[in-house]
């Protein structure tokens, strides 16, 4: 598996929220099988992104869209204050935690 992991600054939480769900299509077809939306603590104008695909092929396809339709038009992006930093990632090892353990 392979996760596409994106921070940047944000404007407004409920614009980019609205953003980001106008995109879902574009995740499915793009292969996404599941993601990951956080903020960290005392930052509300951060947001962290992980999209999950099967193959590498598929998340370095994502970012290209991503950088040139989407990030790449305010249109597109209302809410995106500064460059994302993204990292294309090769998950080597995962684990779900037994339910009500950490």
């Amino acid at each position: 598996m392979s996760t596409l992991h994106i921070e940047h600054a944000i404007s407004d939480f409920g614009t980019w929220q609205a953003a980001f769900a106008r995109l879902a299509p574009a995740r499915e077809r793009a292969g996404v099988i599941s993601h990951r939306v956080s903020r960290p603590a005392g930052e509300p104008g951060y947001v962290i992104i992980d999209l999950d695909f099967a193959s590498m092929a598929e998340a370095e396809m994502f970012l290209a869209f991503l950088h040139d339709t989407v990030w790449s038009s305010a249109a597109s992006a209302p809410a995106l204050a500064g460059r994302p930093l993204t990292r294309l990632q090769e998950i080597e090892m995962a684990a779900a935690s037994p339910a009500g353990r950490g």
